[in-house]
């Protein structure tokens, strides 16, 4: 059943969609630290797409604050470099409640 037919509502979806791509991508790109919080998560127990979530939970705080003004442009991608860096399986739990 088509989802507009079934009247579901799936919130955020593209936005969802669209950060899984930059994971993917920075990952396919072998950026450094996504590679070794990929690597370190998926080795904490973390399923792949967990571990996705994980980077991208980052990636979009790191955007939120960068768009907010909370954070400084010219050192951005160090900013987020770091966060990924600090990124644990244990964090990432404990940020989901």
């Amino acid at each position: 059943m088509r989802r507009d037919m079934a009247r579901v509502e799936l919130p955020r979806l593209t936005a969802h969609a669209v950060f899984h791509a930059l994971v993917e991508n920075q990952l396919a790109e072998d950026y450094a630290p996504v590679v070794r919080a990929m690597t370190r998560l998926t080795s904490a127990g973390l399923s792949r797409h967990d571990a996705v979530h994980a980077i991208a939970f980052v990636l979009a705080g790191h955007l939120n604050d960068l768009f907010g003004a909370r954070a400084d442009a010219t050192d951005s991608l160090a900013i987020y470099a770091a966060a990924v860096e600090r990124l644990t399986a244990a964090s990432w739990r404990s940020s989901q409640g």
